[in-house]
């Protein structure tokens, strides 16, 4: 073979996005390391700077020391720019600035944009990152308004207004990071169980930042006319509500004399609603996390673990594969030989693509439950939580997590990277530019199920 014609071993998409999450990680690390940033005026040791950062970068949530009580003014802002970074994406950023600057924008940059949304064509990419960034900084400017003007009443006006601003940002960026520590460490939002404008406010900014992009850019063209969205949104939508609406009704059922004790049928609703959308995956809590019951525990875990919606801050397998894999089962049950919904068929591509994600990601999670129940002494219930939390970039925890031992730690942070990037891409790294070989063997039939 003429080694002119061998293909080069260059950076591709999935591996540049790979590494920039990498390279950000490593920048928040350094700046969390150095004594200005904690309280203490002192280095924060390494392996809990970088599960921080990581855990910011890759919108999760999951904490090994309080945000409030052990990170200064200038840790807090590194963290919450650091989560802006990873929901919208790095590539996103890096072309708003090149639009700020006016700079041309070549084909490649545009490539890298439509692989980190997950857009279906490159078509009009530039005109949807305008859409992406308006339609961010107006969302979560409007949350960080009305959560300010509410959080002014408790903590005054300019300490409000920056609270506002943070837990806006992350609830957007379904970031799980609070400051309300200043009330009690690892509080989250149980001060505001009952809280109503402060439970819209953050549920509103989980399910838009969950949704996705491209849906946003769907609703934006033609309104509210259903008929008239792409298959994906549809699909989105309906996952979404199903998941909202049958996850509250759940939630109040199971946890109406467990968590929601004491609570009047208002605020059971609120703990309800707002327990069922944080778990796809946003990482607040505004009920003892650790008190769930076993059911809550494995109803959160399911949630968990399907997440949010594809190009969006969201993690999890995603909406759009749990409902392909669900109407290609019923398929395969009703002996159909097309997968078809809303009048259109899936392709089989996606069928295969649904799959791999669903059992990459169970795979990943069931090693990291059996590696982390091997060489800790916690409880399955705890760890398959944290696992499910990691993997699906949730940050909910039964309040574990600074109790992990730095192997354990480090098996978490694998998970958060890998559900960030998606771990089909994160495999992709290692195997792109492997090609299939030119022979094809002759199929033979096996017994299946």
């Amino acid at each position: 073979m003429n080694p002119k014609l061998k293909p080069k071993n260059r950076l591709t998409q999935t591996r540049f996005i790979c590494l920039g999450f990498i390279m950000i990680i490593l920048l928040g690390t350094l700046l969390l390391m150095t004594p200005i940033a904690s309280r203490s005026h002192t280095v924060t040791p390494f392996l809990d700077s970088m599960f921080t950062a990581l855990s910011a970068t890759c919108v999760t949530g999951l904490v090994v020391v309080d945000t409030f009580t052990h990170w200064t003014l200038f840790g807090q802002l590194v963290i919450i720019t650091l989560i802006q970074i990873g929901g919208l994406g790095f590539i996103t950023i890096g072309v708003a600035f090149s639009l700020l600057l006016r700079n041309r924008i070549g084909l490649k940059a545009r490539g890298l944009m439509q692989e980190s949304i997950n857009s279906v064509k490159i078509g009009g990419i530039i005109k949807l990152a305008k859409k992406i960034l308006v339609g961010t900084f107006i969302v979560e400017g409007t949350g960080a308004l009305i959560l300010g003007i509410r959080f002014s009443f408790d903590f005054g006006f300019v300490r409000g207004m920056y609270y506002g601003i943070f837990h806006a940002i992350s609830a957007f960026c379904n970031g799980g990071f609070d400051l309300m520590g200043r009330l009690e460490p690892y509080s989250s939002l149980t001060y505001y169980a009952g809280d109503v404008v402060v439970n819209v406010v953050i549920c509103s900014l989980i399910i838009i930042g969950g949704i996705g992009f491209v849906v946003w850019d769907d609703i934006t063209t033609n309104g509210l006319h259903f008929k008239k969205y792409r298959l994906h949104t549809k699909i989105v939508l309906v996952t979404t509500a199903f998941l909202l609406l049958s996850g509250t009704l759940l939630f109040y059922i199971i946890e109406y004399n467990n968590t929601m004790k004491g609570m009047n049928v208002g605020e059971r609703i609120l703990a309800s609603l707002f327990s069922a959308t944080t778990a796809r995956t946003a990482g607040f809590n505004s009920v003892d996390t650790g008190s769930l019951t076993s059911a809550s525990k494995l109803l959160t875990c399911v949630l968990m673990f399907i997440g949010g919606s594809p190009g969006s801050t969201a993690g999890g397998i995603k909406t759009t594969t749990i409902f392909i894999l669900v109407v290609s089962l019923w398929s395969g049950i009703t002996d159909r030989h097309k997968t078809a919904v809303f009048k259109r068929r899936f392709e089989d591509d996606a069928i295969k693509k649904a799959s791999t994600v669903f059992t990459l990601n169970m795979f990943l999670a069931i090693f990291a439950l059996f590696t982390i129940l091997a060489i800790t002494d916690l409880s399955l219930s705890d760890v398959m939580f944290e696992v499910f939390s990691a993997i699906g970039t949730v940050g909910m925890t039964t309040g574990i997590t600074r109790d992990l031992s730095s192997a354990a730690r480090i098996i978490i942070m694998v998970l958060m990277f890998c559900g960030r990037v998606g771990s089909l891409s994160f495999a992709l790294t290692f195997l792109q530019g492997k090609k299939d070989p030119p022979v094809y063997y002759p199929e033979e039939e096996i017994s299946v199920g």
